[in-house]
């Protein structure tokens, strides 16, 4: 049974979330469990969100899908630094380290059950009855440096299929991660391919950038995987890897910079 802190005067809440249904059932929970909760507005990409922080106010309270249409939320805090708490939806848990480096007040998997939804309402209200408006994102980022564990939140190994089988593949078994026809893989250096069930723009954020970086859309490699690197026209690179890719590898002109610092680093 939770207690449920009475927001007054209301509450401007936004909704970033691609799933028409799942942002009609948050909505309607929101409102079940206080008529004062005002939904500005439900907006369903990266590009809408910046977009809308630029133009509005920022809310009481942003309700936050991680996995959108266009790519991963936190694209949108890279670019557009909000201070407003946030509270995280997704239907993966492997988020959680990265969600509360954030202004997070929980992290909710879906399909969200109303008590847990109360439950992090009660948390937010809590933390703002307790500390006041202007003093909640600071006591937030010391909750953050409190409970973030302190080792690495990367992935340091991935469970893939091997025939009937499952078997783990460590980081430093990998060579690069490269798609092929809308699929994922690993390459290790053993020459080995194997399905990954994780998107590139996932694997990003999962994997430490110091170890491995995204050349293009299409390839993320560790430096282990570099045999010759080409100047190609227009300030391009060509890079070849080992083991070989029957696609050719070429780094925009955009990247380069940051590829060179990275192998630098």
């Amino acid at each position: 049974m939770f207690t449920f802190i009475n927001c007054g005067s209301g509450m401007k809440v936004l909704i970033i979330e691609d799933e028409v249904l799942a942002a009609s059932r948050l909505s309607k929970m929101l409102g079940e469990i206080n008529s004062q909760i005002e939904i500005t507005d439900v907006i369903d990409s990266i590009g809408s969100a910046l977009k809308w922080f630029k133009k509005n106010k920022e809310p009481d309270l942003l309700f936050l899908d991680i996995q959108l249409s266009d790519g991963l939320s936190f694209k949108i805090y890279e670019q557009h630094k909000f201070e407003c708490p946030v509270i995280f939806t997704t239907a993966f848990d492997e988020y959680a380290i990265k969600a509360f480096e954030m202004n997070s007040i929980d992290y909710l998997l879906k399909p969200i059950h109303k008590n847990k939804l109360q439950s992090a309402l009660n948390k937010f209200f809590n933390l703002q009855d307790r500390y006041g408006k202007d003093e909640l994102n600071l006591k937030l980022e010391e909750l953050i440096k409190k409970y973030k564990p302190e080792q690495s939140s990367y992935k340091s190994r991935f469970l893939v299929n091997k025939g009937n089988t499952l078997v783990p593949v460590g980081l430093g078994e990998i060579a690069y991660f490269f798609t092929n026809e809308g699929f994922v893989s690993i390459k290790t250096k053993e020459d080995k391919n194997f399905l990954v069930n994780h998107s590139m723009d996932e694997l990003e954020h999962l994997l430490d950038p110091q170890k491995f970086f995204r050349v293009n859309r299409q390839f993320l490699i560790s430096t282990d995987c570099i045999s010759k690197i080409h100047p190609y026209f227009n300030y391009k690179l060509k890079l070849e890897l080992f083991p070989a890719n029957e696609k050719e590898l070429i780094i925009p002109k955009q990247k380069v910079s940051d590829f060179k610092s990275w192998l630098n680093s």
